[in-house]
């Protein structure tokens, strides 16, 4: 099989978060492919990026696991070498978070003289998984790379554009004297104050000025699971706020683990058989006691789980930074304390913040902001695909 020609475009999240900069080029580019008769395919690490890309682009978009036909029976790709993508040029979105065995899976299934085009952001959280593909193809100086570094006139007005780029060079973000702009920091210190505040801020504070949906439109973004101001603890808070028990509602538990009807639920991981995808986000729109069933509406599709599977779906009024990597959302809240400490870097920060379309809202401590800017990448991975590419 020949070698496949992989060509980069790096492009930090926050230009695509304002004036869209990124979806752009890449529609553009799919546009005078397809006219010229090149058989183009869309793809991203998760159902949330991939729709992304299918509505910035106007083209079919699948997740690279539905791409490449995983087999739930064999445990193995149905696309690999022996029967390759057809497609001349495959571009794929979110390119940080694909890990080295998933992009070796990739790789196999291009076929004999296509093209592959990455699109990512390096600043971000690397992937879960073992690796850092985007990272070490950059290094390895052997693809052709073109970034997106350059901040229209349009996107400075934007502080979450402006603030995205600070964080990267190690500089504190800014507000706007007055209140105004589309990115605000609350100063609060103790645990139990960021906590209150944050669910001020979700179910009064921004539906009522900026008209956001609780549930459907802000998303808060915490960089722990445990803890005060862990997803857990905010979870549980925010549900009795937004989804309290009622006549209407049924619920079911099992193992200390309840849902209810209308809860805010996120898929924790892979599931062929149902073609839900880790980080998915729905509602629960149904609960079936006789056929032991829990129904939830994910992206306009109906999905249908057993109770034994129940483990699969957690609360998502908060979800963990790392689990929002790959989505945006019109508005996120972000508390931080020094209670994060172990997490508290600047990929984090960025990640976060860069996951807002129309605003972010950053509570809490600003030591801990401090700290989090200032703490670049702590923990390395160590690979050598840069090392092999290069030689």
């Amino acid at each position: 099989m020949e070698p496949v020609p992989i060509a980069l475009a790096v492009a930090p999240s926050p230009a695509a978060l304002t004036e869209k900069s990124q979806p752009t080029l890449v529609r553009g580019l799919v546009e005078i492919l397809t006219r010229k008769g090149q058989r183009v395919l869309l793809a991203a690490p998760t159902g949330r990026a991939a729709k992304r890309l299918a509505e910035a682009t106007g083209h079919e978009a699948s997740t690279l696991h539905r791409l490449l036909e995983w087999n739930a029976r064999t445990f193995a790709f149905d696309r690999n070498r022996e029967r390759p993508l057809a497609c001349d040029l495959l571009l794929v979105d979110e390119a940080s978070m694909l890990d080295a065995p998933l992009a070796h899976q990739l790789l196999k299934a291009v076929p004999d003289g296509g093209r592959l085009v990455l699109v990512g952001d390096v600043d971000q959280l690397p992937a879960v998984g073992p690796g850092r593909v985007l990272g070490d193809l950059i290094a390895s100086g052997r693809v052709e790379v073109v970034r997106l570094t350059e901040v229209f006139r349009q996107a400075e007005r934007s502080l979450i554009v402006v603030n995205a780029h600070r964080i990267q060079a190690g500089r504190m973000p800014v507000s706007r004297p007055g209140g105004e702009g589309d990115y605000f920091f609350i100063e609060r210190q103790a645990p139990e104050e960021i906590l209150a505040t944050v669910a001020q801020l979700v179910t009064r504070r921004i539906p009522a000025r900026f008209g956001f949906d609780p549930a459907e439109q802000i998303q808060v973004l915490s960089p722990m699971n445990r803890g005060t101001l862990g997803t857990e603890s905010l979870n549980a808070l925010l549900r009795g706020l937004l989804n309290p028990p009622g006549q209407a509602s049924r619920e079911v538990a099992r193992g200390g683990h309840l849902l209810r009807t209308g809860d805010k639920v996120m898929q924790v991981r892979n599931n062929y058989d149902l073609e839900v995808w880790n980080g998915d986000i729905g509602r629960v729109t149904g609960i079936d006691e006789v056929e032991q069933t829990l129904t939830v509406e994910i992206d306009g599709r109906r999905v249908d789980y057993d109770f034994a599977a129940l483990d699969e779906l957690t609360l998502a009024y908060a979800c963990s930074i790392h689990k929002a990597q790959g989505s945006e959302y019109p508005c996120v809240v972000i508390p931080l304390h020094s209670q994060h400490f172990v997490m508290l870097q600047r990929n984090l920060l960025y990640t976060a913040v860069t996951r807002a379309r129309s605003l972010a809202i950053l509570v809490g401590d600003p030591k801990a902001l401090e700290l989090a800017v200032a703490k670049g990448r702590l923990r390395p991975r160590h690979t050598r695909l840069a090392e092999r590419l290069g030689e």
